[in-house]
């Protein structure tokens, strides 16, 4: 009777509901139109197209490349439903199916096969290109490469220094297997051992235009990292977050592309599996993340270029992804040490006090750094000749101390000096090393000096006019290193002083979501000359060549393993330079978010990278600024460096207190050294990473796949710092192992392997404070 009793109840519950479901929808349908917003008003699934009904989450845009109406997006012959404003998934979407290239048959290469693909008519973009050939090359077991271009006509095609040479697999040996969908084109990606989908283009259609190239794929997890560089956490978020990859001079902050682009991400999928895919392209590059899990790249040129890497583990992926781009270069022994810079060290006695300063507090240090306040007139290969006359002096006197010497060099020439008064401009503009304008007159920008002129890295006499200026200004100032600033390139103004022509690469017809609005923002002319292609299709490798050009400068003038620092990167970057994450603000937001910027950057390949210590930009304080050294003692690159117009920041300036916790952190490093300087030869050797994330040594542990708070130095050291304000201990999460204190070796965690543990000794510094 009871159970008869619940299922009245339950009947005239639903019957209840189901009148005041209907009593609402007659109330709705009464309402005037215009009283309903917009963006609530969604169209009943019985009326629309059966190939239409999908989740929001399956949405892939129809109309990235512009805002379109109901009736623009259904002449693209897209799908059109409104979405209430609590969903980011496009209004406008393809629809199951959407006609795109059809692939004929697969024909047997040397090292893959191939096909050719065609459209019966062509796409809503203009310069649709209506044929492409794909080519499918087997570089290794582990390592497989797809390539889409336009076999008519010649497009940009990056070519990256040579990196490590791959054996050659059989086809059985293959982790892979590809299976292609012939209309509308698409392929789908599987690892061998369990089936599992890593790549499936099928679910949306392939776009290939003049300046428009667009692939999309679902993902095999949400936990992906890469994509940089960018001021997000370590694993991306997948809520339609948008990923702009255009090198500009732009402080970290949050929805910003910024100093490098590095179109390669690494997904993590179950027991500890994980792939990688990387994009050579140069192009500005916009890539959308959607929870599906999805992701689509769209270029505004070049070729679509793929590297899929099968792992089956992080490292390997890693280690893959290094033999295409080629290994990190060995550092010096003496820049694992740590630098001290400032923007405001104006001449020569003030250097040598702060120095002096450091030794007097007895706090260690290996490399002392002038900005650009060494150059006469900002203009480099100069120095000023009164507040910097005896430069050289210095230098040697440093070196004397067993300390090193490292100088600023901005690319930007100035061009206003009196003809024979400033030789690199002299010598360059008789050399026809500088990048021209689309009338082939020199481009003029305007940097520090003024008005400038810009090295073409590309051209190999550019080069040698590098090395040259290199050369006889070393001659000058015994420098140990370079460092390589404003290289995306930077200018104040943006495409040239004359402006720049009103042409499809200053106004593509698609420009992804960049600060200022427009590709030259900042920077150069899109149209601008370079001796490889236009700016338009070089921009992102800029600081690539510059380091490039710089780093075999230093190997012929000095005879010794070089030393550069570079702001801008594209993937082979760590091949020729370091990199540091650019104008930090001293804060404690800042200080938290660089480790996964220290960290997405090892996993790009750039393993000696820092963090401006105790911020570059505003004025930092003792707690901050201790805690960031405490930090950045574990950084692979360690410098404190600040702006001029903010309070000094030198350990030295601190109370003893503070003082002694800085000490202790920085001793701990140089005790460290032979390690972390072991951890940069297996990188160098073997594409090993130095700073690594948890989920890359314990892969199978899920508690380490989202943690980037914490960070291991190889293998084996796990570092835990404090980074919040205030706090006198942390808490760690230590993965199952045997983990020991470093300073005690007292067993705090017994499980399966041993390790040496740091978490416990930030909270022991705080004591000090």
């Amino acid at each position: 009777m009871a159970v008869s009793s619940k299922l009245t109840g339950a009947v005239l519950l639903t019957l209840v509901a189901a009148a005041l479901l209907h009593f609402f929808t007659r109330k709705l349908q009464q309402t005037s139109p215009e009283t309903q917003p917009r963006q609530c008003v969604m169209s009943p699934p019985e009326t629309q197209p059966r190939q239409c009904v999908m989740s929001p989450d399956r949405r892939f845009d129809c109309g990235r490349d512009r805002v379109l109406s109901r009736g623009a997006c259904e002449q693209r012959a897209c799908c059109y439903s409104p979405l209430t404003n609590s969903s980011r998934a496009p209004w406008c979407f393809y629809p199951h199916g959407y006609p795109g290239y059809t692939m004929a048959g697969l024909t047997p290469t040397h090292r893959g096969q191939a096909a050719t693909l065609t459209r019966d008519k062509p796409s809503y973009l203009p310069g649709d290109v209506p044929t492409l050939h794909l080519q499918e090359t087997r570089e290794s077991a582990g390592c497989l490469r797809l390539t889409l271009k336009d076999p008519w006509a010649r497009r940009y095609e990056v070519d990256l220094p040579s990196g490590v040479p791959q054996g050659k697999a059989a086809a059985q040996d293959a982790l892979y297997a590809v299976k292609y969908q012939t209309e509308p084109f698409g392929f789908v990606v599987t690892r061998k051992s369990n089936g599992r989908v890593l790549m499936n283009t099928t679910v949306a259609p392939l776009l290939f235009s003049d300046q428009y190239l667009q692939l999309s794929t679902s993902l095999a997890s949400s936990l992906v990292s890469g994509l940089g560089e960018h001021y997000t956490s370590l694993i991306l978020d997948l809520n339609w977050t948008s990923l702009t990859l255009w090198n500009r001079d732009m402080a970290p902050h949050a929805h910003a592309n910024l100093y490098g682009s590095h179109p390669f991400y690494m997904v993590q999928e179950e027991d500890g599996l994980a792939h990688g895919v990387f994009l050579l392209n140069s192009n500005a590059i916009e890539v959308i993340l959607q929870p599906l899990p999805a992701l689509t790249w769209v270029s505004t040129g070049g070729i679509l270029d793929l590297y899929i890497f099968m792992g089956p583990d992080p490292q390997t992926v890693l280690r893959q992804y290094l033999q295409v781009i080629g290994y990190p270069m060995m550092p010096p022994y003496w820049s694992l040490g740590f630098h001290l810079c400032r923007w405001g060290y104006t001449s020569t006695n003030v250097t040598r006090r702060v120095v002096q300063r450091m030794h007097d507090a007895n706090l260690p240090m290996d490399v002392q750094w002038n900005d650009l306040d060494y150059a006469a007139k900002s203009r480099v290969f100069t120095f000023d000749p009164v507040r910097f006359k005896d430069i050289k002096d210095m230098a040697e006197e440093f070196h004397q101390k067993g300390l090193k010497y490292i100088l600023i060099l901005d690319p930007g020439i100035s061009t206003t000096s009196p003809p024979g008064t400033y030789q690199p401009f002299d010598d360059g503009l008789k050399r026809d090393v500088f990048i021209k304008n689309a009338t082939g007159h020199l481009l003029i920008g305007k940097v520090w000096p003024g008005p400038t002129a810009f090295p073409d890295f590309t051209n190999p006499e550019t080069r040698h006019w590098w090395e040259d200026c290199i050369r006889t200004f070393y001659a000058q100032v015994p420098v140990d290193g370079l460092w390589i600033d404003m290289n995306e390139p930077s200018s104040f103004v943006s495409g040239s002083l004359e402006g720049c022509p009103d042409t499809d690469v200053e106004n593509p017809p698609y420009t992804p979501r960049v600060i200022g609005g427009r590709l030259n923002s900042g920077t150069l002319c899109m149209s601008a000359q370079q001796k490889l292609s236009t700016h338009y299709n070089l921009h992102n490798m800029y600081g690539l060549t510059e380091a490039f050009a710089t780093y075999s400068a230093l190997v012929k003038v000095r005879r010794k393993r070089p030393f550069v620092l570079s702001r801008s990167s594209f993937p082979s970057i760590g091949r020729f330079s370091g990199v540091w994450t650019g104008d930090v603000r001293s804060d404690w937001e800042q200080l938290r978010y660089s480790i996964p910027s220290v960290l997405g950057f090892s996993l790009l390949g750039a393993p000696l990278v820092g963090a401006d210590i105790c911020g570059f930009q505003g004025n930092t304080t003792e707690e901050l600024c201790t805690r960031w050294m405490q930090l950045g003692a574990f950084y692979p690159f360690m410098r404190n460096h600040n702006d001029r117009q903010y309070a000094s920041q030198e350990p030295y300036v601190f109370g003893q207190k503070a003082q002694a916790a800085m000490r202790i952190a920085l001793n701990l490093r140089y005790s460290l050294l032979p390690f972390l300087y072991t951890l940069f030869h297996h990188a160098h050797t073997s594409g090993d990473a130095v700073a690594r994330p948890l989920f890359m040594e314990f892969p199978a542990d899920p508690n380490s796949q989202i943690i980037d708070r914490q960070f291991l130095w190889g293998s084996s050291l796990l570092i835990s710092p404090v980074l919040e304000e205030g706090a006198v201990e942390v808490l760690a999460y230590l993965p199952p192992c045997t983990w020991y204190s470093l300073h005690n070796l007292f067993v705090i965690y017994p499980l399966i392997r041993v390790s040496l543990f740091i978490a416990k000794v930030s909270s022991w510094f705080c004591q000090l404070l």
